[in-house]
C-alpha cells in the first residue's frame, strides 16, 4: 500500500503508509475533504521520523522512558535539544589559543597557573546551539590572562556558564570582547566569579552587542571577598533588545572594589537590570554609572539592598537613564546601614522611585530630571527618534498594499533553530504544563536554572495565559492539532499560506499585482506563530477584523519578481498596548489605526479557501 502525494508541479511522491507524513496525509484527507495542492509547506514540518523509528519512540513516550534515548530521539526527530557536556580540557599547563572550538566544558582548567595567556577567538561563532560551561577555571592562579575575543558571535542560542572561575587568583585580568555579538538568544551566568580574588580584574567591551532577548547575563556571588579588583562594564548591550542583566550577591564583603558601567545599556530597546544584595558589606568601594541606558527606550532597573552596611562606599549616577521614552528605576533598601555613603545623582532621568531615600545623608542630586515639561520633551525625543526602536517595515499601513508602493522590507528570514513537529501518536504522551516542568526537565536533560528550562518555561506560561479580548487560541506540536484548530475556527474550506521566501528582506520592495482574500472583504484568519521548545511548537490564534493579502513583491530596480509574500491587516487594534511597536513605529494609539504585518519565513495564516 502507498499514499500518493500531488507535490509541486506535477510530480507525485510515494510515502510509506505508517510515516508520520503519510498519517498528516490522510488526517488532511479526512478533515479537509480537498486536494493537497498548496500544502508542500505545511507538510514540510511533519516529523521526519521513519515508521519503525515513530512506533519506537511512541512506546518510550507511553513507558515515560524517552530520558533514556534522548540523544538519538533529539537526531532522528530533528529537535532542538542541548548537548550533554561531560568533564573535558581538565588542567593543560601551556597557553592555549581556542578558534575552533565549541560545546565544551573546561573543568579544573587552569589551576595553580603561573602567568600565561589563555585566548578564545572565534570560539563557537555562528552556531545554532552554544554551550559552554567553565568550571573551577583559572583558580589559585597569579597573574594569568583570559582574553575572550569574537565569542559566540552571531549564535542563536548561546548558553555559557562561568561557575567558580578565577577563585583566589592573584593578579591577572579577564578581557571580554566583542562577547555574544548579535547573538539570538543570551543566557550567561557569572557564578561564584572571582570570588576571594585579589586584582584580578575583569573588562566587558563590546558585550552581547545587538543581541535579541535571553535573559542576558546573570552575576552571582560576584567578586565575593575581594581585593581591589576592578570591573569595567564599557559599550555592554548596546543596540540589544529586551536585554536583562542580574546583579545579586555582586561584590559582597569586597574591598576597595571598582565598578565601572560606562555605555551601557546604549541605545537599547527595554534594557531590564536588577540589582540586587550588591556590595554589601563592603569597604572603600566606587561604582560609577555614566552614560548608562542612555538613548533607549524605556527599561526598568531595581537597586535592591544596594551598598547594604558597607564603608565608605561611592556611587556616582552620571548622565543616567537619559532614555528617548521613559523608563522605571526604583531604589529599595538603598545604602540601608551603610557608613561614609557618597552618591551623586548628575544629569539623572526621569520617571524614578526613590522611597524615601532623597532624605539620606550624603546624597546630591544636580540636574534631575523630575519631569518638568521642558525636561519631558528633551527625554522624549521626537517621532523620528521613537521611530528607530522598530525596525522599517515591520509595520505599515494598508494603504501601502497597492500596486507600485516602494517601501521597506524587515527582515522576515526566520531566526529560530531548525525543528521538526512530533507525530501526535508522541506529543500526546509528553506533559505541557508548566505545573509539569520537572518532568519536561527530566525529559529534555535540562538543568536547574538552564537556559533550556527558561526556553520551555516562556513557551508554557505564554500558551497557558488568557487569551485576549476577542482572541481564540491554542498552541500545537503536532501538524494534526494545528488542522484541528484551524478547522474549528474557519471550517473545512481553508487553506494555508505563507510568505514564498526571505528574499527582499532589509532593503526596499516594490509591491506588484496585490489580491485580497475573499475579495479583500473583513475575513476571519488563524496565524500561526513560532515559539522557541525542543521540537516545533507554533502559537496559533485567530483575532477579530482582519483583511489578508497576498501581493507580488518585485525589485525596484529590475522590477523582477523576488517573493510573493502574504500580509495581514488587524483592523481593531482598541486592545492593544499603548507601547506596542506598531504605534511607536506609525504613531497614534490602540483602536485608532489598523495596523499590517507581513507573514515572515516559517509562519503561516490559514483562511477560508477563495477556491
Amino acid at each position: 500500500m502507498q499514499v500518493v502525494l500531488g507535490g509541486v508541479g506535477d510530480s507525485l511522491v510515494s510515502e510509506n503508509p505508517f510515516t508520520p507524513k503519510a498519517s498528516v496525509i490522510r488526517y488532511w484527507n479526512k478533515e479537509i475533504r480537498r486536494e493537497i495542492t498548496k500544502t508542500h509547506f505545511l507538510l514540510s514540518k511533519v516529523s521526519p521520523l521513519t515508521a519503525v523509528d515513530s512506533a519506537s519512540f511512541s512506546k518510550l513516550a507511553a513507558q515515560n522512558d524517552l530520558a533514556s534515548h534522548l540523544p538519538s530521539f533529539c537526531s532522528s526527530a530533528k529537535l532542538f535539544c542541548f548537548p550533554d557536556l561531560s568533564p573535558s580540557l581538565e588542567k593543560h599547563p601551556k597557553d592555549e589559543r581556542f578558534a575552533v572550538y565549541s560545546n565544551m566544558n573546561f573543568s579544573n582548567y587552569g589551576t595553580d597557573r603561573l602567568a600565561g595567556v589563555d585566548s578564545f577567538k572565534k570560539y563557537s561563532e555562528d552556531s545554532n546551539i552554544v554551550v559552554d560551561s567553565f568550571h573551577r577555571y583559572s583558580r589559585d592562579s597569579t597573574g594569568h590572562k583570559e582574553q575572550f575575543a569574537n565569542y559566540a558571535s552571531e549564535g542563536n542560542v548561546v548558553d555559557q556558564n562561568f561557575h567558580s572561575y578565577a577563585a583566589s587568583a592573584t593578579g591577572g585580568s579577564g578581557n571580554f570582547n566583542n562577547y555574544n555579538r548579535e547573538v539570538n538568544n543570551p543566557n550567561l551566568r557569572f557564578s561564584s566569579y572571582g570570588d576571594d580574588s585579589d586584582g584580578h580584574g575583569q573588562t566587558f567591551t563590546q558585550y552581547t552587542e545587538n543581541a535579541n532577548a535571553g535573559n542576558g547575563q546573570s552575576f552571582s556571588s560576584y567578586g565575593k571577598n575581594g581585593n581591589g579588583v576592578p570591573n569595567d562594564f564599557s559599550s555592554y548591550g548596546k543596540g540589544a533588545n529586551v536585554i536583562g542583566s542580574g546583579f545579586s550577591g555582586y561584590g559582597e564583603a569586597a574591598n576597595g572594589a571598582n565598578d565601572s558601567f560606562t555605555s551601557y545599556g546604549f541605545d537599547s530597546n527595554s534594557p531590564q537590570n536588577t540589582f540586587k544584595s550588591y556590595g554589601d558589606g563592603g569597604n572603600a568601594a566606587v561604582n560609577t554609572f555614566s552614560s548608562y541606558r542612555d538613548q533607549s527606550n524605556v527599561g526598568d532597573d531595581s537597586f535592591q539592598s544596594y551598598a547594604k552596611n558597607s564603608n565608605g562606599e561611592k556611587v556616582d549616577f552620571s548622565n543616567y537613564g537619559q532614555s528617548f521614552n521613559e523608563g522605571t528605576d526604583k531604589f529599595t533598601g538603598y545604602g540601608q546601614g551603610a557608613v561614609g555613603q557618597s552618591i551623586g545623582f548628575k544629569i539623572y532621568g526621569r520617571n524614578s522611585t526613590f522611597k524615601d531615600y532623597a532624605k539620606k545623608e550624603g546624597i546630591v542630586f544636580g540636574r534631575y530630571n523630575n519631569g518638568s515639561s521642558s525636561e519631558t520633551a528633551q527625554v522624549k525625543g521626537g517621532s523620528s527618534a521613537v521611530n528607530k526602536w522598530v525596525e522599517p517595515g515591520k509595520f505599515f499601513r494598508e494603504k501601502l498594499l497597492k500596486q507600485g508602493t516602494v517601501m521597506p522590507m524587515p527582515d522576515i528570514k526566520d531566526k529560530m533553530p531548525v525543528r521538526s513537529f512530533l507525530p501526535r501518536t508522541i506529543v500526546s504522551k509528553l506533559p505541557f504544563s508548566s505545573s509539569k516542568i520537572g518532568e519536561l526537565k527530566r525529559i529534555f536533560h535540562a538543568g536547574d536554572n538552564s537556559t533550556l528550562e527558561t526556553v520551555m518555561l516562556d513557551a508554557l506560561k505564554e500558551c497557558e495565559r488568557a487569551p485576549s479580548p476577542g482572541e481564540t487560541k491554542r498552541c500545537v506540536g503536532s501538524a494534526e492539532d494545528m488542522i484541528d484548530f484551524a478547522t474549528s475556527v474557519l471550517g473545512r474550506n481553508v487553506e494555508v499560506r505563507t510568505t514564498e521566501n526571505v528574499k527582499g528582506s532589509k532593503q526596499n520592495i516594490k509591491i506588484g499585482s496585490v489580491k485580497g482574500i475573499n475579495g479583500g472583504k473583513v475575513t476571519k484568519s488563524v496565524s500561526c506563530h513560532q515559539s522557541l521548545y525542543p521540537y516545533l511548537l507554533y502559537y496559533c490564534h485567530s483575532v477579530p477584523e482582519v483583511r489578508v493579502y497576498e501581493a507580488d513583491i518585485l525589485d525596484p530596480k529590475s522590477l523582477e519578481k523576488i517573493n510573493h509574500g502574504v500580509a495581514i491587516c488587524h483592523l481593531d487594534t482598541s486592545s492593544w498596548s499603548s507601547n506596542h511597536g506598531a504605534f511607536l513605529a506609525l504613531g497614534s494609539g490602540p483602536g485608532r489605526i489598523e495596523v499590517c504585518h507581513w507573514i515572515f519565513e516559517n509562519d503561516m495564516t490559514w483562511t477560508i479557501s477563495d477556491s
